[in-house]
């Protein structure tokens, strides 16, 4: 496994950019450093990556991602939420525990809003039990990226999504004063009102949510 991170390593050093790096870093509030490759030629290199080492013919490999989470370049994390986001559906209800290690290791948003509505979502999805054993503690959880993740979690359910769950959620944080609680509440009922728009604004009418949340999640109402 060494080898490929060696591989990848050698590819994004070879297109190390400090002159984006600076701007990459300042956006995410300097919370890591960057290499400076943007999305459009990193998709290049990893393409270039699992062509060259077969990954993603193999079974879904944990070890990969830690590694890639062990790097310090914010890079290396986001080409694992690539190879997380081509194998959804490899994951197994076993796999639920190290979406949450890696939900709180190296935390912020761009991380977490991509594990939580893909991977998270899909084994939810097909292993249903694991809401009631493991998520339903995230949504109240001292950790406000796992109360993050329980809100998201259905994001893409569409008319799939387990309304009474998403409402009970999101009552459980409406008075959280943390902005990307707020925010990930006005999201997910903008999502949502896709699909049900009558019921999410009934419920917005009928809770008391922050002003961010309100604004956000009636977007797309009349």
């Amino acid at each position: 496994m060494q080898s490929n991170i060696d591989l990848l390593t050698k590819l994004f050093e070879a297109n190390r950019n400090e002159a984006n790096a600076g701007p990459m870093e300042k956006y995410m509030k300097d919370h890591f450093p960057f290499l400076g490759i943007k999305k459009p030629d990193r998709s290049v290199l990893e393409k270039q990556f699992f062509h060259e080492t077969g990954l993603l013919k193999e079974p879904f490999n944990q070890q990969f991602i830690r590694d890639l989470w062990a790097k310090d370049e914010r890079e290396y994390q986001y080409t694992g939420l690539v190879y997380m986001e081509k194998s959804l559906k490899k994951l197994e209800k076993r796999d639920l525990p190290f979406m949450e290690e890696l939900i709180q290791t190296k935390s912020w948003w761009d991380t977490v809003d991509a594990i939580s509505p893909k991977p998270v979502g899909e084994i939810a999805k097909r292993f249903p039990d694991v809401v009631a054993e493991t998520i339903d503690s995230w949504a109240t959880h001292d950790y406000l990226w796992l109360r993050r993740a329980a809100l998201l979690f259905q994001l893409k359910y569409k008319e799939n999504t387990n309304e009474e769950l998403l409402y009970q959620y999101i009552r459980l944080n409406a008075d959280s004063k943390e902005f990307f609680i707020q925010k990930a509440i006005g999201w997910t009922l903008r999502e949502y009102s896709k699909t049900n728009p009558d019921s999410v604004k009934k419920f917005i009418e009928a809770t008391k949510l922050a002003p961010l949340s309100v604004r956000e999640g009636s977007k797309y109402l009349a």
